[in-house]
């Protein structure tokens, strides 16, 4: 289909291991959980002092590089909830973001 996003990443190599490390840092500091259901990706953050503002950041900055996943967030009494929809045939973009949110998170 002629409207749909093409499924690439406009992310430049030199600037993939900092956005990665942001996600990264991010998910070490303030993930609670995860669940990565086909093309749906639900990341819990617990509710902190700028925690919300890093999640925008990073979907601000993921929303411009790969267009082709809708991003939302919402606030939970206690957490910020980041919601990741991506097309089919998407799936491995949508597990490697979600491995760089757990790569560093060690459960409580």
């Amino acid at each position: 289909m002629p409207d749909e996003l093409p499924i690439a990443c406009a992310l430049s190599a030199t600037d993939l291991p900092n956005r990665l490390r942001e996600m990264s840092d991010l998910g070490r500091d303030a993930l609670v959980d995860s669940d990565l259901d086909g093309t749906r990706a639900r990341l819990r953050f617990a509710a902190g002092a700028g925690i919300r503002e890093r999640v925008d950041a990073i979907v601000a900055a993921e929303s411009s590089c790969c267009a082709f996943l809708a991003m939302r967030v919402s606030d939970e009494p206690d957490a910020v909830v980041l919601t990741i929809d991506a097309p089919e045939d998407a799936e491995p973009v949508l597990a490697e973001l979600v491995d760089a949110f757990t790569a560093d998170h060690a459960p409580a």
